[in-house]
């Protein structure tokens, strides 16, 4: 099947909405200033990752003309510090 467009129609996009599913092979590592890592992390997502995520999903707003992720809240220092010490 072939489909040719003839009308091209702009669309203006703002944000790109990522919903992924990873249950429980959710990893990511974190570094500190001088970009040495300081935790590696494998298993569901953490809690300080935005959105109503279960542990099973990472949620992510990509504003598409800035690159940053809307959703995004700074974590509390007190909760970083739980996860890095493993009590999250």
């Amino acid at each position: 099947m072939e489909i040719k467009m003839t009308k091209q129609v702009p669309v203006n996009v703002r944000t790109l909405h990522i919903h992924l599913k990873v249950c429980d092979q959710f990893t990511c590592s974190i570094s500190d200033q001088d970009d040495a890592t300081i935790k590696e992390y494998e298993g569901y997502v953490p809690s300080f990752m935005p959105g109503n995520h279960y542990g099973d999903y990472v949620i992510l707003d990509i504003n598409m003309d800035t690159g940053l992720v809307e959703n995004w809240v700074v974590p509390h220092p007190d909760d970083m510090q739980s996860f890095i010490n493993g009590d999250d």
